[in-house]
């Protein structure tokens, strides 16, 4: 053979080995969506089995393919064919949804969850139940739509709109999320007989009784993943710079808009039908999208397929423990599903986030300055003086009112011996828990900001609020024979667990303050699952369960007061005395280890005493939010970044605003009586918005 010819040769293999790579490349989505759909099809299979009447896999194939009079098609027919048919499409809607929100925003963390928008659609048709009973019955479709996205505008906007960056977004989304939780809490809790039986479908239930739920939602869903499909090749444009996407002569403003408005109303048909689900929108795409499928005339159909896929499966492993444990929602599998895939991304993520620029940048969310505002001096006597004004006033109210006079009479012992009891018996115990649990809670988050140097840092933010939940639940269901010395010991030993996972899945990137934060996230949001399965599983009352979960020191005595003060009393004299090196945190890590200071052995030190003054707490007064937030920041803003004092400042703080938040949720609709913790976050939530949007404005105007 020449060598003209096999320098020929050798040419003409070249291309087969490009062409090879290339029909590998375009095989990917084929086979992502065939065998998505073999999955699906599997899975449809085998959920219409899962119920608490035996069906064969036989019946399900006779009565698919040749319905006839028994009952077992009937029942498949009517109930569990629906059901699964519904899990469908919730299923592609949220992961639509997903895959549609991350695109615009340009974060992998955006969803239907992270946004608010499951949490404001809930909020929306738990209102229209109870205020408009009427309209919610035939409206309750747009109510859910405005709730949801008036929740997604304000995540986005106090994230920094355009400008923001995925932490920020997770952040803002989450403490939209715990405020409009709390209000929803509230309002379940108020209005009991309105809205009974809605705790299971707020937790995600796919439950069906007919097809009037599925004849409703599947149109409004396949028209607008439709309408997005047909806009594919102005979405593959948005994942380019907008400079850059405008030069192509595409209206990016237009495109944005019409996807979020499809994706918010999609996810919102879900929300009104089956409830709030989380995580499908955010792990269903970025499943497919690992598969190397990026272009959205693939992404989205795909998505959808897999998102049904994992929503049927997760409502079918609900179902197989129905015979032992009972109606599980499939919310709470979700959840179980999407947090440790949450965790996996924050561990991606942080393969580019390296050094204090990296958290700086992903991580900042600064609400406000650190200027001195007088002297700490002033503002310790003060706050001490209103401390204690309040905490008297508070032992004036409840079912029998008691004038100050005759409090003060009863507290030296020389008053009336039935004020005297109500007194001691009762509202003193009370009191002095509520005011140093929420001591503890405010130090417990000056504590855990500096460790994580973010100002929104806080024990329900990192997860210690829900483990220390699951594990006083754990308690009692598992051993209602255990005396009450034991509740606070679960929740001691719940709060450590998932701050040991928090902690232990950040160690080996140094616990970098972003892994801490969307670690916690993920934690948070598996053990407000677990809380969900112990409810369910043990018929837990509803009432008192959410009682505890929004906060409340009802019903507490002398023999909690015992437990806690020298427990509280010990580990702030241990914060205090670690007030030097929390300062050198401040700094970033590497001028921190240059001071000589042991950057992660401090953190983790300083942690363990904020683990455990969070766990103390929850353990007495339930999951209290917003004190570990507000009570730091606004110490800060007044003495300044001196821990020690910015750390006296915050606990007497805390005890004021949780004693004056339990007076007030006994006071403000007696007979009934609101739970601290949703008085905390009526009061506290709209100033850690406002400046929340202050900290993202200056951001936009210089966009502009």
């Amino acid at each position: 053979m020449s060598r003209g010819e096999k320098r020929a040769e050798g040419m003409s293999n070249h291309p087969p080995s490009v062409q090879h790579v290339l029909s590998k490349q375009s095989l990917r989505p084929i086979i992502m969506l065939l065998s998505g759909v073999v999955i699906l099809a599997f899975t449809l299979l085998v959920s219409l089995t899962q119920g608490r009447a035996d069906v064969s896999v036989y019946d399900v194939i006779g009565a698919l393919l040749n319905r006839q009079d028994l009952a077992e098609h009937h029942l498949i027919w009517a109930n569990r064919f629906p059901r699964a048919v519904m899990g469908i499409v919730s299923g592609c809607a949220l992961a639509v949804a997903g895959a549609l929100m991350q695109t615009v925003t340009r974060n992998p963390l955006a969803s239907e969850t992270t946004l608010g928008v499951n949490a404001g659609a809930y909020l929306a048709v738990v209102a229209g139940m109870i205020f408009f009973p009427a309209l919610q019955t035939q409206y309750a479709f747009p109510v859910a739509v405005a709730g949801g996205a008036g929740a997604a505008v304000a995540v986005f906007s106090l994230a920094g709109g355009r400008r923001s960056t995925p932490i920020r977004v997770a952040l803002s989304g989450m403490i939209v999320t715990l405020v409009l939780s709390s209000v929803t809490s509230a309002l379940i809790m108020l209005n009991q007989q309105t809205v009974q039986g809605v705790f299971l479908w707020g937790s995600g239930s796919l439950i069906q009784n007919n097809w009037s739920g599925v004849s409703f939602s599947w149109p409004w869903v396949a028209g607008g993943i439709f309408i997005v499909c047909l806009l594919a090749r102005q979405l593959d444009v948005l994942t380019l710079n907008e400079e850059t996407s405008k030069s192509l002569g595409q209206r990016v403003k237009q495109t944005r808009i019409v996807a979020m408005a499809i994706a918010v109303v999609i996810a919102c048909v879900s929300v009104s039908i089956v409830g709030p689900i989380g995580f499908i929108g955010l792990v269903a795409p970025h499943l497919v999208r690992m598969m190397g499928v990026r272009q959205h005339i693939w992404l989205l159909p795909i998505s959808a397929i897999w998102g049904s896929t994992i929503l049927l499966a997760a409502d079918t492993i609900a179902r197989s423990f129905i015979d032992s444990y009972g109606e599980l929602p499939a919310g709470a599998i979700t959840a179980a599903i999407g947090a440790p895939w949450l965790i996996w991304l924050a561990l991606r993520m942080s393969k580019h986030v390296k050094g204090g620029a990296g958290f700086q940048s992903n991580l900042s969310m600064s609400v406000g300055g650190s200027r001195r505002i007088g002297s700490f001096s002033l503002w310790a006597t003060v706050f001490t003086i209103l401390m204690l004004a309040v905490w008297t006033l508070s032992l004036t109210s409840g079912s029998l009112y008691i004038p100050l006079p005759d409090v003060w009479a009863a507290l030296i012992g020389q008053g009336q011996a039935i004020h005297e009891k109500i007194l001691y018996d009762f509202r003193l115990p009370r009191l002095l828990i509520a005011g140093i649990s929420g001591m503890a809670i405010a130090v417990s988050g000056s504590l855990i900001q500096n460790t994580i140097r973010n100002p929104l840092g806080d024990p329900q933010v990192i997860g210690i609020t829900s483990g220390a939940g699951v594990g006083a639940l754990l308690i009692m269901v598992v051993f209602p024979q255990l005396s009450g010395f034991w509740l606070p010991a679960g929740a001691v030993l719940g709060g450590m667990g998932a701050a040991a996972i928090v902690y232990g899945i950040s160690w080996r990137r140094g616990l970098d303050p972003m892994i801490l934060t969307l670690v916690g996230i993920a934690v948070a949001a598996a053990g407000a699952a677990f809380i969900n399965i112990l409810i369910v599983y043990a018929k837990v009352s509803v009432a008192p369960a959410l009682t505890w979960m929004a906060g409340s020191a009802y019903g507490r005595g002398w023999s909690e007061l015992y437990l806690l003060l020298p427990s509280v009393g010990i580990l702030i004299l241990l914060a205090w005395w670690q007030g030097r090196k929390v300062d050198l945190l401040s700094f970033n890590e590497e001028s921190s280890t240059g001071l000589g200071m042991k950057v992660r052995q401090t953190r983790l030190t300083v942690a363990v005493i904020a683990v455990l003054l969070a766990s103390v707490a929850a353990a007495n007064v339930g999951a209290v939010g917003f004190i570990g937030l507000l009570a730091p920041h606004a110490a800060r803003m007044l003495v300044g970044p001196h821990h020690q004092k910015a750390m006296i400042l915050s606990a007497l703080l805390g005890g004021l605003l949780l004693a004056a938040a339990d007076w007030i949720g006994v006071v403000l609709l007696a007979p009934k009586e609101l739970p601290a913790g949703v008085v905390t976050a009526i009061i506290g939530a709209p100033y850690l918005l406002y400046l929340m949007y202050r900290s993202a404005r200056p951001r936009l105007l210089k966009a502009r």
